[in-house]
C-alpha cells in the first residue's frame, strides 16, 4: 500500500500524567448551588453529578478501559487527508458477513464493545456460525481515536464515502452497515449514495416520519389528520423532542466553538454529555444507571470509560462540530431503496410505527421488529437483544 491508503496498527495509551490530571480538575471542581427544583427540569441534577465526580477522583480505573481496548486490533488509515480510527475484528468463520457499525453522539466505539464477541462468534452466544459478522467499527470524525478535521465539510454524506473507501480497503467487496444516533444518519446516508459494495442496512433510529408530519413537530403545529393511534405517539415523542430536549443539539448546530468548557472542566463535559435527550428521559436514564436500577447491561463505569475517552482525547468541541456540519433532518423518510432494516426500541426518542417504514419502505423493508427493552444507545444497554437484531435483520441478504 502507498503511505495514502496504508493500514497502520494503533494502540491506546495515555500518560499516567494525564489520568492524574484528570482527577486533579476533577477534584478542583467549582460547583454551582443546587438546582431549585426537585426533579431533572433544570438539568443534570448536583447530587448526581457530585456522586459521580466523587466516583470518578478515587474510585474509578481508565486503566481497565484501557486494557479492554487494547484487547483488540485497532487501526488507523488516511482517508481523504483525515487520519480515521477503526477496530477491525475478523470472525474466525471465513463466510462471515462484512459489517461495519457506527457510532454516535455523545458516544464512541466503547458502545460497541459488547456486541463484538457475539457477532463475531455467534456459537458461543446461543447462534450459528451461518450468524457470523465480520466487525468494523470506526471512530467518527474528530470523534475518539480519529483525527480532528481541521477544516470544514466532514459532514455525514462525507463520512459514508469514507466508510465505503474504508471498507473496500480492506478487502470487502460486499457488506452491509448499522447505525443508531449520528450513526444512524451515516448510515442512512450510506443508504441513499447506494455503493455498489452496500448490500444492506439497519438503523435502530430510523428516519421513517412522512414529509408533511415532520414539519409539524419541526415547526411545532398539531398533528395532520388521519394519523393513527401508534402514529400519534411517535409524533407526540418526536414533538416533544424539538420543543423540550433539543437545545443539546441548537448550540452544537450553531456555536460549537463556544463550548471551551468541554475541553477545560472534566465534570462541565460530563454533565453536558450525560444531559443527551433520551426517549427514557435522561438525565433520569443516567440516575438509574447509577442506583443500579436500570433493567439494562449499562454500568457506571461504562458511562465513565466512554467521558474519559472523550476527555483524554480532547475532542469535546470537535465532536460537537458534526451538528454545525450536518444540514439533513434525522426523522423524516429518506430515499433509499437498497435492503433496510429497522429495529424498535421502546426507550429510543421516538418508536418508528410500522405503518411509516412500509410507506416510506414499502419495497426495500426487510426487517421491522418492536422490542421489549433497550433505549437510544442499544448495543451498550442491550448488547444481546441487539446483538440478535442484527442477525435477524440481515439473515436474507447472506
Amino acid at each position: 500500500m502507498s503511505s495514502e491508503t496504508e493500514i497502520r496498527p494503533f494502540r491506546v495509551g495515555f500518560p499516567e500524567a494525564e489520568v492524574a490530571e484528570l482527577r486533579r480538575r476533577v477534584h478542583a471542581t467549582r460547583w454551582p448551588e443546587r438546582e431549585t427544583v426537585t426533579d431533572d427540569s433544570q438539568g443534570v441534577r448536583l447530587a448526581m453529578m457530585q456522586d459521580l465526580a466523587r466516583y470518578w477522583e478515587s474510585g474509578y480505573d481508565w486503566g481497565k478501559c484501557e486494557a479492554r481496548l487494547n484487547a483488540l486490533p485497532h487501526f488507523l488509515t488516511e482517508i481523504d487527508g483525515l487520519d480515521i480510527h477503526f477496530i477491525h475484528v475478523r470472525s474466525r468463520h471465513r463466510d462471515a458477513l462484512p459489517l461495519i457499525v457506527t457510532h454516535g453522539w455523545p458516544g464512541s466505539v466503547i458502545e460497541q464493545l459488547k456486541i463484538i464477541e457475539p457477532l463475531t462468534s455467534p456459537a458461543a452466544h446461543g447462534a450459528t456460525a451461518a450468524d457470523a459478522f465480520h466487525l468494523v467499527i470506526p471512530s467518527l470524525p474528530g470523534h475518539g481515536f480519529s483525527a480532528r478535521p481541521a477544516t470544514t465539510g466532514w459532514d455525514p454524506a462525507r463520512t459514508a464515502r469514507a466508510w465505503v473507501v474504508l471498507m473496500k480497503r480492506l478487502g470487502y467487496t460486499r457488506f452491509v452497515a448499522q447505525g443508531g444516533d449520528w450513526g444512524a444518519a451515516v448510515t442512512q446516508t450510506m443508504g441513499i449514495q447506494a455503493a455498489p459494495e452496500l448490500a444492506g442496512i439497519h438503523s435502530n433510529m430510523p428516519g421513517t416520519a412522512p414529509a408533511d408530519v415532520t414539519r409539524a413537530f419541526e415547526r411545532g403545529d398539531p398533528p395532520p389528520a388521519g394519523l393513527s393511534g401508534e402514529e400519534l405517539r411517535a409524533f407526540a415523542q418526536l414533538s416533544r423532542f424539538y420543543a423540550r430536549h433539543v437545545a443539546y443539539a441548537l448550540i452544537m448546530a450553531t456555536r460549537p466553538q463556544t463550548l471551551y468548557g468541554l475541553a477545560d472542566s472534566p465534570v462541565g463535559l460530563a454533565a453536558f454529555m450525560l444531559d443527551h435527550g433520551d426517549g427514557t428521559g435522561q438525565p433520569g436514564l443516567v440516575a438509574q444507571v447509577l442506583a443500579g436500577t436500570l433493567d439494562s447491561a449499562l454500568t457506571r463505569d461504562d458511562l465513565l470509560d466512554n467521558i474519559t475517552l472523550y476527555w483524554l482525547t480532547n475532542t469535546g468541541v470537535a465532536a460537537a462540530r458534526l451538528y454545525w456540519e450536518n444540514k439533513a433532518d434525522f426523522f423524516n423518510a429518506k430515499n433509499i431503496t437498497i435492503p433496510y432494516a429497522i429495529s424498535v426500541f421502546p426507550d429510543e426518542l421516538y418508536q418508528a410505527p410500522r405503518s411509516w417504514a412500509e410507506r416510506a419502505y414499502p419495497h426495500n423493508l426487510i426487517h421491522y421488529n418492536r422490542l421489549d427493552r433497550g433505549g437510544h444507545f442499544a448495543a451498550w444497554e442491550q448488547p444481546a437483544l441487539f446483538s440478535s437484531e442484527m442477525r435477524a435483520a440481515f439473515r436474507s441478504l447472506r
